[in-house]
């Protein structure tokens, strides 16, 4: 299916929640990487302190992220993912090497439509997984819940 007919019905609303999940390029576990991994998180919380998501619950994984928040600010659901992985790339890159390529195109989404899915994709999102980290990587990197 082309990727433009996945965008099709696509509704971005101020205050949805929305479970996300995004891919590393050609599936490299990047984020077996600590420091990689960290550079992420960084990101993710940028968004947060500019006001545009509300974090609910993440986990990051050695080549995808799960993540679950709610809109807050005035940008569609497609702009802050675009923002999101602009910036993790540049970083990331950075630390890896000038133009290695990050993420592949596109990202999943699921709209939560009450607070029982909401609880539900929480706990499926963080405690189903089995996040990949060295023994003595700090627990709460990894993945968070609010």
């Amino acid at each position: 299916m082309p990727r433009d007919s996945l965008c099709k019905g696509r509704v971005s609303l101020r205050n949805q929640a929305y479970h996300i999940t995004t891919y590393t390029h050609e599936r490299t576990p990047l984020f077996a990487d600590f420091s990689c991994a960290r550079l992420l998180v960084a990101e993710m919380r940028h968004l947060q302190r500019r006001l545009l998501i509300d974090s609910l619950a993440w986990v990051v994984m050695p080549d995808h992220v799960h993540w679950l928040f709610q809109l807050d600010g005035p940008l569609a659901l497609s702009r802050v993912i675009k923002t999101f992985k602009g910036r993790s790339a540049r970083s990331i890159a950075i630390h890896l090497e000038p133009h290695t390529p990050i993420w592949q195109r596109g990202f999943h989404d699921h709209a939560i439509r009450n607070e029982e899915d909401l609880r539900a994709v929480a706990r499926y999102s963080v405690s189903a997984r089995q996040p990949y980290w060295p023994v003595n990587a700090p627990r709460n990197a990894a993945c968070a819940c609010r």
